[in-house]
């Protein structure tokens, strides 16, 4: 396993945060990074290579503040700058990104930092998971209080959250739902006047036959 470094002509000083992020995330993946090479880019222009052999990922970050993220919750951090563009794949894609570091996740005994975030989240999951009903409340207004032009891009006429049975690429999401439901009415013999609830999508299914009739709840 090796870890090498390549710096550019010029370069400008590094803040005390961003020089401690960027030695924590050099740190840890040097500990992580076995089998293949991951190279990361940074946005001063150098380049800091982890593991040896194939296969070989490139990733560049565009800025420091997703440097810092990514030394400190990476967790969060990778999947939203990838989303943002702030973290860009470029030898490779992202998949071989994920898979080199997902495959050598458990064989490293990992970085101090994040065993320490480890326990910090557990000790403090008490107060991360208290939710009287006031906030309960506003998490699901925000969530689901949306207008009906944002469902029905996306949803069947029915509003079904569930997923639909699709047979052919050719099937509209309506055929689709409409399968799903003969299909669960069926595994389950249904008979007429039973009712099902569908928990996904807060509608009541209402079993007389082929289609499946809806009413809100």
């Amino acid at each position: 396993m090796t870890m090498t470094s390549q710096s550019p002509s010029v370069s400008r000083p590094l803040g005390r945060r961003t020089w401690f992020s960027e030695a924590v995330l050099k740190t840890a993946l040097a500990r992580i990074i076995r089998n293949g090479t991951m190279t990361l880019r940074l946005p001063d222009g150098r380049s800091l290579s982890f593991g040896s052999g194939n296969p070989v990922v490139v990733a560049k970050i565009q800025d420091w503040k997703t440097l810092r993220r990514l030394a400190f919750n990476p967790d969060l951090a990778l999947g939203e700058a990838y989303m943002d563009g702030t973290l860009n794949v470029t030898q490779g894609d992202i998949y071989d990104f994920l898979a080199l570091w997902l495959g050598n996740i458990g064989l490293g005994r990992g970085h101090w930092l994040r065993q320490m975030q480890q326990r910090l989240r557990w000790l403090g999951r008490r107060f991360t998971m208290y939710n009287p009903i006031g906030r309960a409340q506003r998490n699901v207004a925000h969530h689901y209080d949306l207008s009906d032009d944002l469902y029905e891009l996306f949803l069947d006429a029915e509003r079904q959250y569930s997923c639909a049975l699709y047979e052919t690429p050719q099937d509209s999401l309506e055929e689709a739902q409409a399968r799903k439901m003969r299909h669960i009415a069926a595994k389950l013999r249904l008979e007429e006047g039973l009712k099902v609830l569908d928990a996904g999508s807060g509608w009541r299914c209402h079993w007389s036959g082929s289609p499946v009739p809806m009413s809100p709840v």
